[in-house]
């Protein structure tokens, strides 16, 4: 162990302890894995647990430069790298070979380079670093103190421009770079708001850029912007009268862009604006589900789009001149995304990711006209630990009315053994997320080892229902989340399969935070808690969290700043009510994490030891928020089935 990972050591080992002597600490992965209160794993777990975490993936990442091979990111050590694929069904040649996860990744166009990106031990500070497959050799083209990603090359693969925070460590700007003279980028856009900014496509002649503000979910622009005189002109969005908008591509001819914009419906609609006309042209105005995602051809002449309907994915092609559209049929129900075309245009290459089987990629191929395909292939068929996955629990869509007599969707995973079954409600993170149905091994665990339902909900404040239910719990309506839990087990003790004096709750990061409101408010109606990287109080998340998202996060949560808004976020925040726990809480974090400092979990674990309420802890000095690294997450996986044992 280094002296840097010793002294976190000591820090981690002593934060928040009464008494050392009375705190029973250990360690694994070369100390990077401290452990607190948590009992040795015992082999029968481990053993038993093998096959589940022996689960790989392999998600699609674009097509090389002749279209005839594809890019895929997988894991064959502790970590997911990339590798390219030759064939349907072929070999994985892996391509780098870092300790650290690739991030994002795109191809130079012209040649078959790669960008991509990186960080250290979570920290989320990612580089830039340009890749040649044929040599395997790497370079760093970002300052290496920064934090940079949402890379985009312009259409002549002579430069990229890309987000950055290097300005003054704590802005999201825009900025522009010549990869082969990387000492010379410059800013395109500053941010002079908290906002963040990104690219999102070139014109053709490589003058003038789409860009998106996001300033929250619901408050987000587009604006073109000239390369040479850094001049910016809004197309979409109004501070004043807020709405949802996101560029997508230039048209064709140069003169109009796609987008998505929830301008004129509760949902996200695919659009298309002439650059002359701020009245956009709804293309999707008969799917009332939000449009997930798209990709057009180099060629300008086909689209693809993905729907998120209810919580699954639809796929479209769509004719970019006539803005006809067509379901793609066939697709096995589940997840669909990254979308991409072949440089040709004659393939369109994605993730597809069911409840049966993990992310993999296929590739569709394409018909003459735009709107036509032929036959889909499956490229990849990732190892899942010689586990029969098809005898994998589907998982059923059900809706409970909540106290103000608002349905709120869930999904359930029951086993296939008798009940009543002991429940595990497993909450999201955010809070803009969406618990959607795929693969969950960990689920079909806890399942086959416990005997267990898992229920997760899409409580108020989730995306893809609408943009008045994702505002149900802003500012002030925070806990109206919380009270659709307590709705949640109300719905539970009516169901005779379901054993209510038997419930667990689990989640990380927003869902840590809810993980412990539920504790707060329900611990008799709970057995156990499981909180991962979540937010104890929001005053000191807010002071804490690395200042390049603090205005974006009090936007969502409410500013600390402000006296009323300071008073109600220390009132509902659970580190101030830990009296009101009644349950065993194992709390889980990691000590690089920037959004969620490890501060968030010391001091939520040390004002339950002084009241000596029983409380496990897991700190991983080499991760952030969540644990990428297999040797951690094996533990980690390994003590919560534990955990669950011992106390539902």
């Amino acid at each position: 162990m280094n002296h840097h990972q010793i002294k976190l050591l000591v820090i981690t080992l002593l934060f928040g302890v009464i008494n050392a002597a009375e705190v029973k600490t250990r360690t694994a992965n070369n100390g990077n894995l401290v452990m607190q209160d948590v009992p040795e794993i015992p082999q029968q777990i481990v053993d038993d647990l093998n096959q589940y975490q022996n689960v790989r993936s392999a998600p699609f990442r674009g097509f090389t430069e002749d279209g005839k091979s594809i890019y895929i990111s997988t894991r064959f050590g502790d970590v997911s790298q990339i590798h390219r694929v030759d064939m349907a069904g072929g070999a994985r040649h892996q391509l780098t070979f870092f300790k650290e996860p690739i991030g994002g990744m795109s191809k130079q166009p012209g040649s078959n380079k790669l960008s991509f990106t990186m960080d250290a031990g979570g920290s989320e500070y990612a580089q830039i670093f340009m890749l040649d497959p044929e040599t395997g050799s790497s370079k760093m083209l970002t300052d290496g103190e920064s934090r940079n990603g949402a890379v985009l090359w312009d259409n002549s693969g002579s430069k990229l421009a890309f987000q950055s925070t290097r300005r003054n460590g704590k802005s999201n700007d825009i900025w522009m770079m010549d990869p082969n003279n990387p000492d010379t980028a410059s800013i395109l856009v500053e941010s002079t708001d908290g906002s963040w900014w990104g690219p999102n496509d070139w014109s053709k002649d490589n003058t003038k850029v789409l860009v998106g503000q996001y300033v929250s979910a619901s408050d987000s622009r587009i604006y073109l912007v000239d390369t040479e005189t850094q001049k910016k002109i809004k197309l979409a969005g109004d501070p004043e009268n807020k709405s949802s908008n996101s560029g997508l591509a230039f048209d064709k001819s140069g003169k109009g862009i796609f987008l998505i914009t929830n301008q004129f419906s509760e949902f996200d609609q695919l659009a298309y604006q002439s650059l002359a006309d701020e009245n956009p042209e709804i293309i999707t105005k008969d799917i009332n589900w939000n449009i997930s995602s798209f990709t057009i051809s180099e060629d300008g002449d086909r689209a693809a789009f993905i729907v998120n309907q209810d919580g699954f994915s639809v796929l479209y092609l769509l004719n970019t001149k006539t803005r006809d559209y067509q379901k793609v049929k066939g697709l096995p129900i589940g997840l669909v995304g990254s979308l991409e075309f072949s440089g040709d245009g004659n393939k369109l290459g994605f993730t597809l990711n069911t409840a049966q089987s993990p992310s993999d990629s296929f590739v569709l191929t394409l018909g003459k006209s735009p709107l036509s395909y032929k036959k889909m292939e499956r490229w990849t068929y990732s190892e899942v630990g010689g586990l029969d996955t098809q005898k994998f629990s589907q998982p059923e869509l059900v809706r409970f009315t909540t106290f103000d007599d608002r349905s709120i969707p869930a999904f359930i995973y029951k086993p296939n053994t008798k009940g009543p079954h002991p429940v595990i409600i497993s909450i999201h993170g955010g809070p803009e997320s969406q618990f959607r149905p795929a693969f969950r091994s960990t689920y079909q665990l806890w399942m086959d080892k416990l005997g267990v339902a898992v229920i997760a909900p899409n409580v108020r404040g989730s995306s893809g229902y609408g943009k008045e239910y994702i505002g149900l719990d802003n500012g002030f309506k925070r806990e109206d989340s919380v009270k659709d839990i307590g709705a949640l087990l109300d719905w539970i003790e009516t169901q005779p399969d379901l054993d209510k004096n038997r419930v667990a709750v689990f989640g990380g990061s927003y869902g840590g935070y809810m993980v412990l409101a539920s504790a707060t408010h329900y611990s008799d109606r709970l057995k156990a808690a499981v909180d991962i990287v979540g937010i104890s109080n929001f005053v000191t998340f807010l002071e804490n969290t690395k200042s390049y998202r603090r205005d974006l996060r009090r936007v969502e949560y409410g500013d600390e700043r402000d006296p009323k808004m300071r008073e109600h976020l220390q009132n509902i925040s659970p580190s101030n009510h830990v009296d009101k726990i009644k349950i065993p809480l194992f709390v889980i974090q990691g000590q690089n994490d920037p959004r969620v400092p490890v501060t968030e979990a010391e001091q939520i674990v040390k004002a339950l030891r002084d009241i000596n309420n029983p409380v496990w802890y897991m700190n991983a000095l080499n991760e952030g928020h969540g644990y990428r690294k297999k040797e951690n997450r094996d533990i980690y996986v390994q003590a919560v089935l534990l955990f669950f044992q011992e106390y539902l």
